[in-house]
């Protein structure tokens, strides 16, 4: 009985240790980049990728909204800005959305 626990103790930390994944080790990976909307995308569509991605982007549209309220300006221009310098500021090697939609490394 004992060692079921463990078995199943074991297996309880890896899962959970399998969705602790950070922003920089998902697109170190190539599971997720950025898109030219402001927001971060998919390149592989995992369970942990897609909990990461909309964590990530919910923060970052909270984040746009204060900006656009602050200087007047619709959350549309700021994800576009924001999506010119977070592209920009991409690591070679990490994902970037093409205008058309397609996924290419820097």
């Amino acid at each position: 009985m004992k060692r079921k626990l463990l078995v199943l103790a074991a297996g309880l930390l890896l899962s959970i240790n399998a969705f602790a994944i950070s922003l920089q080790d998902a697109k170190s990976q190539g599971l997720v980049g950025e898109q030219t909307n402001g927001y971060l995308g998919l390149v592989v569509n995992s369970g942990v990728s897609s909990d990461l991605a909309t964590t990530v982007n919910a923060k970052r549209k909270a984040h746009y909204q204060k900006i656009a309220t602050k200087n007047g300006i619709s959350i549309e221009d700021v994800a576009k800005l924001a999506a010119e310098k977070a592209i920009a500021a991409t690591k070679k090697g990490h994902y970037i959305q093409t205008k058309d939609g397609k996924w290419v490394k820097k």
